[in-house]
């Protein structure tokens, strides 16, 4: 199998700060690509939308949902039992495994294109399908904790900013508002943006990626400090989860592209939507271990290794 290019940049970024350099990406246009990723994949999606019966989408949705709320409620009791954290950390990375990372995604859909294999676009929904439901499983996990959300501030406050961010949240925004302008213009309106949201998409991924990975080798020694066992779960739980997306993705018939994203996204850890969210509900949760498993040891897995895993499992047995 060949390494796709955009995840050499990932390693190359992990290798600067490994080696110390003083390699750095500016924070305004890290803060524009991920806004143009958001945008590009959101509309890319409601342009195949515009094509598609909404109907037939459905089971794959409601899967999705239920793949997001049922991930924290296994994650949980592994971190809470083999891992031995405490229930506020336990609850609150679970959340983030609940939740998906939409770089890993983008990664997904390169892998496949380079592979040629056909990708259904209008997978983008299930990125925005999958944000909230396992966050909110989270928060209820941790809620024996301080008897309510956001510190015992009431639950009426923690539930009201928790929902603010699930529907207004930058990523869920750009996502859904590319979906609908999508699908309102079609292919024939999005012809005149095709150059800058299709033909460039793959260069900003990998400039992306060069970002995450210096803020990932950043985060190994928040990993250290938390024993090999949290790493060890980084490491397992997406191989866990991926075979339950691989298992729902060949049990509602779809092609080898399908179940490879179906996959990807059950496999995939949030580092954007799940620590503001979790920060907000479960202020007693430690960050860096979050943030630090999924973004250091879990989305390096992914983009290196597991995507690949699930492509190559996809094609061996999808229909």
């Amino acid at each position: 199998m060949t390494l796709d290019p955009v995840v050499l940049f990932f390693l190359l970024g992990v290798g600067a700060r490994l080696a110390r350099s003083d390699l750095r990406l500016p924070d305004a246009l890290y803060e524009t690509l991920s806004i143009y990723l958001l945008l590009a994949i959101g509309l890319k999606g409601g342009v195949e939308l515009a094509r598609q019966d909404l109907w037939s989408l459905l089971p794959v949705a409601l899967t999705a949902f239920l793949l997001s709320a049922t991930i924290p409620l296994i994650a949980f009791p592994l971190l809470r039992g083999p891992v031995g954290l405490p229930r506020a950390d336990a609850a609150s990375i679970a959340a983030h495994y609940g939740s998906v990372s939409v770089v890993t995604f983008a990664v997904a859909q390169s892998v496949l294109a380079r592979a040629g294999v056909a990708a259904p676009p209008e997978f983008a929904v299930l990125v925005a399908i999958m944000e909230a439901p396992g966050i909110v499983v989270g928060i209820l996990l941790a809620r024996g904790v301080s008897g309510g959300v956001s510190g015992g501030q009431g639950p009426s406050a923690g539930w009201g900013a928790l929902l603010h961010d699930a529907l207004f949240g930058k990523a869920v925004y750009l996502l859904l508002g590319g979906l609908l302008i999508g699908a309102l213009v079609g292919e024939a309106g999005m012809a005149p943006l095709r150059p800058l949201f299709g033909d460039l998409f793959r260069g900003a991924l990998a400039l992306f990626l060069l970002e995450m990975g210096l803020v990932a080798g950043g985060r190994l020694g928040d990993l250290r400090r938390a024993g090999p066992r949290l790493v060890a779960f980084g490491l397992l739980a997406p191989l866990l989860f991926g075979a339950i997306g691989l298992g729902a993705g060949l049990a509602l018939g779809l092609g080898a592209g399908g179940v490879t994203l179906l996959a990807t996204l059950a496999a995939s850890a949030s580092y954007i939507a799940a620590p503001a969210a979790m920060r907000v509900a479960v202020p007693e949760a430690n960050p860096a271990l979050s943030i630090g498993v999924a973004l250091g040891v879990t989305f390096p897995f992914n983009v290196t290794i597991g995507v690949g895993l699930y492509l190559w499992l996809a094609q061996r047995f999808a229909s």
